[in-house]
């Protein structure tokens, strides 16, 4: 049994998912989306078992009788590794593997082999082996070769190179050296990632004065391809789970010499493991810094309720739930989305409709986030000298002007301007400013 838990891995395995339900809850889990998390590991599905639970067995998480039909199960299809969709703890998975006699892994340990499958950039390396350790640690006992596997799987890293001369004689117990090199690790990722985090800050603090987007959603929603859209970012689109993992960020000409910055970030999922939403702050500092989140969902998806849901949790869990947010429902070109459509619209009214991928509803997004992007309309008298010829250009560009008048040296101007853009105008150092109305800019 030494040998069950050799790795997390699970591409090209033969996989049976499992789906408890406890409780008195009258949902059942389809279990759609582990076998698209599945297989965006790599993994071959050949069998789903579901089972609807009174009460979660300390143990096993399932029943006993329950363990051994899902052994058999296991055995009839040749399976490699069991999927559960539910997070379980280390002595239900090391019991449960007593009895199916193969690897089991859960729902968290899945998204998170994803993610270092997908890790390209340094950043996101340290983020996904730091979450994988935090995840990892508490489930050390008889696991020294699953660790091995996560943080270097031959002497890589300084936890690797467990095992060696001198950690055989007497003293300590393995475990023990586990967990202290284990502990090492963390927090030298910890202190590199606090590092990357501050110079993410200083990029995003040098922003100042540019009006700043970030899409949200579901994993798998269209961020991606609706970021090519506006900006040509030539971003990887892909039609699975966590197709990116890093921040990319764009400029986006809304048109009138009006440009804001337009951040793409990972996409979420319902239950994301608390490791990944903590490694992963820094990547998310984009949505937390905002000034509007363009919350992207999937019409597609007859889940599409409950993903905003997901969504809205962990955007509250990040500390920016209160962030200006316009909701975008993606893809109403895909037959069969028109029922899941019209009951978002109907409970979403002030949503945008748009195809990321044909192009429809471009214009009015665009219009949408320029309403978004002046805030509601002041109407001004400006006075400055004439020689200020910043002021003038700048009103003309961002501004509705409505008259315009030339006296002893000086230029008095009314005009329309979002309120977002006061501060701008100050900074340029009028003579006056005076706030003669104001309206709501919003259509």
């Amino acid at each position: 049994m030494d040998k069950v838990r050799e790795t997390l891995r699970v591409r090209k395995e033969r996989a049976v998912l499992v789906g408890a339900v406890a409780g008195r809850s009258k949902e059942q889990d389809n279990l759609e989306e582990l076998t698209a998390l599945a297989k965006s590991a790599g993994a071959v599905v050949v069998d789903k078992f579901q089972q609807k639970l009174r009460s979660i067995n300390p143990a096993l998480y399932v029943g006993k009788g329950k363990a051994e039909q899902l052994a058999g199960r296991v055995r009839r299809f040749r399976a490699d590794v069991v999927i559960f969709d539910n997070d379980l703890l280390p002595r239900q998975i090391r019991e449960l593997e007593r009895i199916i006699e193969i690897k089991v892994i859960d729902r968290s340990e899945l998204i998170l082999d994803i993610f270092a499958t997908r890790a390209k950039t340094r950043q996101a390396k340290l983020q996904v082996e730091l979450a994988q350790l935090e995840y990892t640690y508490p489930r050390l006992t008889r696991m020294w070769s699953h660790l091995d596997t996560v943080v270097g799987a031959g002497g890589a890293t300084a936890a690797g190179a467990v095992g060696g001369i001198g950690t055989r004689g007497p003293g300590e117990q393995q475990l023990e050296i586990d967990r202290r090199l284990v502990n090492k690790r963390i927090g030298e990722l910890k202190g590199e990632l606090e590092r990357i985090d501050r110079r993410r800050v200083r990029e995003i603090d040098g922003r100042k004065g540019l009006f700043k987007i970030c899409l949200v959603g579901y994993t798998n929603a269209g961020k991606s391809t609706l970021l090519n859209a506006l900006t040509d970012a030539d971003v990887l689109v892909e039609d699975r789970l966590f197709a990116t993992l890093d921040t990319r960020t764009r400029k986006w000409a809304l048109g009138g010499g009006k440009e804001v910055l337009l951040s793409d970030t990972i996409g979420f999922i319902k239950n994301l493991p608390h490791q990944l939403v903590a490694s992963f702050r820094a990547t998310l500092e984009e949505a937390i810094n905002a000034d509007l989140l363009l919350h992207i969902v999937d019409v597609s998806s007859s889940e599409a309720l409950k993903q905003i849901e997901s969504v809205n949790s962990v955007l509250a869990e990040i500390g920016c739930g209160r962030r200006p947010r316009l909701l975008v429902l993606n893809k109403v070109d895909v037959v069969g989305a028109v029922g899941t459509l019209e009951m978002l619209a109907t409970v979403y009214n002030e949503a945008v409709c748009i195809s990321a991928r044909t192009g429809s509803g471009l214009d009015e997004l665009r219009d949408a986030v320029l309403a978004q992007y002046k805030g509601a309309e002041l109407v001004l008298r400006v006075t400055a000298s004439q020689s200020n010829g910043k002021v003038q250009s700048f009103l003309r560009a961002y501004a509705a002007v409505l008259d315009e008048r030339y006296s002893d040296g000086q230029v008095l101007i009314e005009a329309r301007l979002g309120r977002n853009q006061l501060a701008d105008l100050k900074r340029l150092r009028p003579e006056s400013i005076e706030v003669i109305r104001s309206q709501d800019s919003t259509p």
